[in-house]
């Protein structure tokens, strides 16, 4: 894949980086979760990649489910206010949640999914990112596991999009603002 064509302006983690930290990270949730009644809940749309290896990577039983969160609207910078444009098909009082984010970023996002979740009263309620990115938190925002902190860059691929697009690339890569369709 040619990263210039895809307006990529370098690579932050490979692809086989990520394989390895999210076998890693399965092998971690699978021992703290053993012998409960896991729920893993993606944040669609940029973390569904994520979720699908991060399950398959988890050894115990588990089920899952999905919330569509925005807070981005084709910009790359967050709006700051979080629209919830699908929520859960299960009721969670029943089970220990787990969070499956695609990117920590301003922290507003997460922490008003993770509110939402508290009030409908889990047994536990814990949080899997992919990437934080630390220098942009506007929010404080308790995460149990991270894959990888970044710079502050917009990142692309492995679900994490940009209007929409690169989505389909194996690996994180920065987008280069010279890609960008006004």
């Amino acid at each position: 894949m040619n990263k210039a064509e895809y307006g990529i302006k370098k690579v932050l983690i490979s692809e086989q980086e990520i394989k390895d930290k999210i076998s890693e990270m399965g092998a971690l949730i699978s021992k703290e979760y053993d012998g409960k009644k896991l729920l893993m809940v993606s944040v669609l749309k940029g973390a569904f990649v994520f979720m699908a290896d991060l399950m398959r990577a988890v050894t115990i039983p588990c089920e899952i489910d999905f919330m569509c969160v925005s807070s981005y609207q084709n910009s790359t910078v967050s709006s700051g206010t979080v629209k919830i444009t699908k929520d859960l098909n299960l009721d969670v009082k029943d089970y220990h949640v787990l969070i499956v984010e695609d990117i920590l970023d301003s922290g507003n996002t997460l922490s008003s999914v993770i509110k939402l979740l508290n009030h409908r009263n889990p047994k536990s309620l814990k949080v899997v990112t992919f990437l934080d990115k630390p220098d942009r938190r506007t929010t404080s925002v308790n995460v149990d596991y991270t894959c990888f902190t970044i710079p502050d860059e917009f990142a692309i691929g492995y679900g994490l999009d940009y209007a929409e697009k690169y989505r389909n690339i194996p690996y994180i890569g920065v987008l280069d603002p010279s890609a960008i369709e006004e």
